[in-house]
């Protein structure tokens, strides 16, 4: 069974490959130079998920390679941070010669920040009893001594947490300080030193936008919260219960008073502000009392529907944040009938994948 390795020494060679392929992917919209945010070559990924292999008395990580589906021995995971990497291998040492712990355990989840934290997720083909908790909580103790750890214990409709269920990521956004809840199993950006270029680089691009912010897909206020400061209110919308919790309990953390945050999908939200269907969870929000010229959107890997995109166009100033070049594109050809590309950034979030984090910005023509 091979072990993963990574070159280093070929990032900036890929990295240019992606440069180059985004330049001519969207050449057609005439946009300005791209600007490019690379990343660490090693040890970026703040979030990391493997197999587990048994054979006979060892215990290992592995990996599933996409196109062959063959397994990869991961001893060693140069993409995850370091307290990622520290703790693999302390973590097995541990979980080897204890049974209970390692019998029918199949999956391992690693969540860690910038500030210190780190949540594993233990995932099993058996139901977990007070005989596992018993020894998972031992071994809490145990790593706790070297590491700022919680646990979370996962089966067939179980959930068992040893702590607490989330980490609070602490994030260097222009030298301001700013806090993230980030729970278990919820999205997050795996790369956070890019995570905050991406929100510099946002807060950039609006210093000359005034009055009121919209932002769609906001997920946990990622870039609500960075953007607050920068106008007069803003007002987010987002599907997802987990997310929404988590943005609120943020806007706190950061005491950040004019941001308000409705659990719509964006397609609920496009009927409602066409007038099309009222909701019980727009009570208390007035939308016409805001000013929103900008609006910024990070929507999944499918991008925007064709009734957001039409929203979309309503707005003055657009941010649109992608995860995929293909339907950025696409909704790129709709929006440039009224809009200019003032901006053009990619983002390295994935390093030595085909995958890249983009930035657009439009004004109106």
């Amino acid at each position: 069974m091979p072990v993963i390795q990574i070159d280093t020494s070929k990032y900036d060679e890929q990295l240019n490959e992606k440069a180059q392929r985004i330049s001519q992917q969207f050449a057609q919209f005439n946009a300005p130079e791209l600007e490019v945010f690379e990343s660490a070559p090693k040890h970026y990924r703040q979030r990391a998920e493997f197999r587990v292999w048994h054979e006979g008395e060892d215990l290992f990580h592995i990996m599933f390679n996409p196109e062959t589906k063959e397994k990869i021995r991961v001893d060693q995971f140069d993409p995850a941070a370091p307290l990622i990497c520290e703790l693999m291998s302390r973590l097995l040492e541990l979980l080897k010669p204890n049974e209970i712990l390692r019998r029918k355990l199949f999956q391992i989840d690693y969540l860690s920040t910038l500030s210190g934290q780190i949540l594993v997720s233990l995932i099993y083909h058996k139901q977990l009893d007070d005989e596992w908790l018993n020894q998972v909580t031992k071994l809490k103790a145990e790593l706790s001594k070297k590491f700022n750890i919680d646990f979370i214990g996962r089966a067939r409709k179980q959930k068992i947490v040893l702590g607490e269920e989330y980490v609070i990521e602490k994030l260097n956004v222009n030298n301001r300080e700013l806090i993230y809840q980030q729970v278990e199993n919820s999205f997050t950006q795996p790369n956070a030193k890019l995570n905050e270029c991406m929100l510099e680089w946002a807060i950039d691009v609006s210093k000359p936008l005034q009055n009121d912010l919209l932002e769609l897909y906001c997920g946990n206020g990622n870039f609500s919260i960075a953007l607050a400061p920068h106008f007069n209110r803003v007002l987010a919308t987002e599907i997802s219960k987990s997310s929404v919790k988590s943005a609120q309990f943020n806007i706190a953390e950061n005491k950040i008073e004019n941001l308000d945050i409705i659990r719509m999908s964006s397609e609920e939200f496009t009927m409602a502000m066409n007038g099309e269907k009222t909701f019980s969870r727009l009570n208390g929000i007035d939308l016409k009392s805001y000013n929103c010229q900008s609006i910024l959107v990070d929507p999944p890997r499918a991008g925007l529907d064709k009734d957001t995109t039409d929203l979309v166009q309503g707005y003055d100033n657009i941010i649109y944040i992608s995860c995929n070049p293909d339907t950025l594109e696409r909704d790129l050809k709709q929006l440039t009938e009224t809009h200019n590309i003032e901006r053009f950034a990619i983002f390295d979030q994935f390093p030595y994948t085909h995958h890249i984090e983009s930035g657009v910005f439009l004004t109106r023509k």
